[in-house]
């Protein structure tokens, strides 16, 4: 299948690779900056110099998917795009971004004639290897022409991916998983800050996180990468406790509130993080360490 990429970051460049490796899709790869063009001209990708260049390359009806950071930008791109696509054209927007943008967004689009799905798209750095969730908004049809390149982006061609209703859709969809991804990272840290305090027995703490992934409930790819951290530096020492959100956090509270869900667990987990900010404590340093291990997240490097 034939695919036209706009969006070579941290995630965006992975996918092209992952596509381009399978053998079954030609990807016509854009970015701003011209790097990571090159880059994955080396993994067998199309380069492209600019919008109309990657529009010039594929053949109608075009399918290109964004991977652009939320709000204005993804507009901006897709107003570029609509100016020199031409209707029946699918666009696909892979990224975070807000469900009720998206809504709107969707709108504009169809009523140009072009198509539009949303793709919350799980996976962060480690999705070349291990494939992205993704769940996807927007109209059934359209859904399943995409397919083969969910099949090919997907852990495997049966599971990993679905469509989850209409336009909007995907992306609340992605937005409650990262509300609970939240929840879990705090119950995690926060487990882990006790066993440190209880200095009388002297805890190994890679050694105990390494313990639970074989055999207990909890066990889980988060456990996975927090046991790695550990291993990697056992009192996080490296690390300051400062712990960033990337925003749907904040959404999923919000339309908890607006739907009167109680959602005391990933509120909490969202407001500690607002704590770690000036007041960093083990259990942040726990938290911070995860973000960089699944997402390759920036993290402050302790000075002490």
């Amino acid at each position: 299948m034939q695919l036209g990429f706009v969006g070579l970051g941290r995630m965006g460049g992975n996918m092209v690779h992952r596509l381009v490796r399978d053998g079954q899709h030609e990807v016509i790869a854009f970015n701003r900056s011209p790097g990571p063009v090159q880059e994955a001209v080396g993994h067998g990708a199309i380069g492209a110099s600019s919008l109309e260049d990657l529009v010039q390359r594929l053949t109608p009806p075009r399918n290109i998917w964004l991977m652009l950071p939320a709000g204005g930008v993804t507009d901006e791109y897709l107003d570029k795009l609509m100016q020199v696509c031409q209707p029946g054209d699918l666009f696909v927007d892979g990224a975070n971004s807000r469900w009720k943008d998206t809504m709107k967004r969707a709108e504009r689009i169809k009523a140009q004639g072009f198509e539009f799905v949303d793709c919350g798209t799980s996976g962060g750095i480690w999705g070349l290897s291990e494939g992205y969730s993704m769940m996807v908004g927007g109209d059934a049809a359209v859904y399943r022409m995409l397919e083969p390149i969910l099949q090919t982006l997907a852990p495997a061609a049966d599971r990993g991916y679905g469509h989850v209703g209409p336009s909007g859709a995907g992306h609340f969809v992605k937005m409650i998983h990262n509300g609970v991804e939240y929840g879990m990272m705090q119950a995690f840290a926060e487990g882990l800050e006790i066993l440190a305090a209880k200095k009388e027995f002297e805890f190994d703490l890679a050694q105990i996180t390494e313990a639970w992934r074989y055999g207990t409930v909890i066990r889980s790819w988060l456990l996975d990468l927090t046991a790695a951290a550990l291993a990697e530096d056992p009192q996080l020492s490296q690390l300051e406790g400062f712990v960033s959100d990337s925003g749907e956090g904040r959404w999923t509270i919000q339309e908890a509130i607006d739907l009167d869900v109680p959602a005391p667990v990933i509120t909490q987990s969202l407001f500690h993080r607002f704590y770690s900010r000036g007041n960093g404590t083990f259990a942040s340093k726990a938290l911070a360490a995860m973000r960089n291990q699944f997402g390759g997240h920036a993290v402050k490097k302790s000075n002490s």
